[in-house]
Formats: C-alpha cells, sequence, structure tokens
C-alpha cells in the first residue's frame, strides 16, 4: 500500500471517529434533561396505564382487574384498559373520578418527594380516591400513617415529576 492511500484511509478513519464521537456526545448530553422530565402518568409496556388494569374497577369491584385490550382509552399520554366498554364510558365522562392519584406512581415514594413503579394489586381507595403502591409491603407502611401521607404527597405533587 503506497503512502498516499495510508494517509487517505487515516484522513477518512480520522473525521468518522471525529463524526461518532459528536453523535454520542449529542446523544448522552440529551439524557440527563430527558431524565428528568417523568411522564405525568406512571406507564409500563410502552404507554399502558396501571399495567393494563381497568382504573374504574377498583371503585365498582373493589379489587383489582385485568383490562381488555378491546376496550382501550387514550388520555394523558397513556393507554388505560377497562374490563368492559361501560367502564371505559364511566372513565371517558370523569377520567379525574377514576384515574390514580399522582399519575399511577406510588403514592409512598411521592410522599418521600421521589417515584417509583406500581403494582396493580397494592390499591387504597380513600376518600374517593384511588392510591397505588409500589407493593403490598409498601403498601402497609403507607397506610401507617395513611392520612400524613396523602397530605405530604400533595404537597410534593407535581413537583415531583421535575426531580
Amino acid at each position: 500500500m503506497s503512502m498516499p492511500q495510508r494517509r487517505g484511509r487515516r484522513g477518512r478513519f480520522a473525521r468518522e471517529t471525529a463524526l461518532a464521537a459528536f453523535i454520542i456526545s449529542s446523544a448522552l448530553a440529551a439524557i440527563p434533561a430527558a431524565a428528568a422530565e417523568k411522564d405525568p402518568v406512571f406507564t409500563s409496556r410502552g404507554d399502558l396505564a396501571i399495567r393494563g388494569y381497568d382504573p374504574v374497577a377498583y371503585f365498582t369491584e373493589g379489587k383489582a382487574v385485568k383490562g381488555d385490550k378491546d376496550f382501550t382509552l387514550g388520555w394523558q399520554g397513556a393507554d388505560w384498559r377497562f374490563a368492559s366498554a361501560g367502564n371505559r364510558e364511566a372513565f371517558s365522562e370523569h377520567p379525574e373520578k377514576y384515574a390514580p392519584q399522582y399519575g399511577g406512581y406510588c403514592a409512598w415514594a411521592v410522599s418521600r418527594n421521589y417515584t417509583a413503579p406500581t403494582d396493580p394489586d397494592a390499591f387504597t381507595v380513600v376518600n374517593g380516591k384511588l392510591y397505588l403502591n409500589y407493593n403490598k409491603r409498601v403498601m402497609r407502611q403507607w397506610l401507617e400513617d395513611r392520612d400524613r401521607n396523602i397530605e405530604q404527597a400533595d404537597e410534593n405533587w407535581p413537583a415531583v415529576l421535575e426531580e
């Protein structure tokens, strides 16, 4: 291989390396900004709210009921599933009545000024509002001082999303 071919390859390699470094550093620079802004609704598996459970059923049946993909409704950037067309209709008429507090993030975590995912089976309905927790153990902790935890979480929400 002649000397001019080596220099050409080195030059091209240097330009490609510089371009790759620029692209990677630009992508990494964007991560902290994106990570600092959490969605107003906790979602899983894409944009699925409450892991696909029916928010209306917590009130009408007193338990976590898996929703059906045939009864889906988009609200606040998330897909909400329901066990029936009637539940979907009730939610569409009054979503704030049925949607979990704090966007479906863990109520105990929000009371401590951070967010955490939730387990649909770790729930409580208090004064007509749905609260979800990370798991049943955390739910028991949250219930030990429930009213104070709700008060503290109300103070932290929605600013906790910016943390």
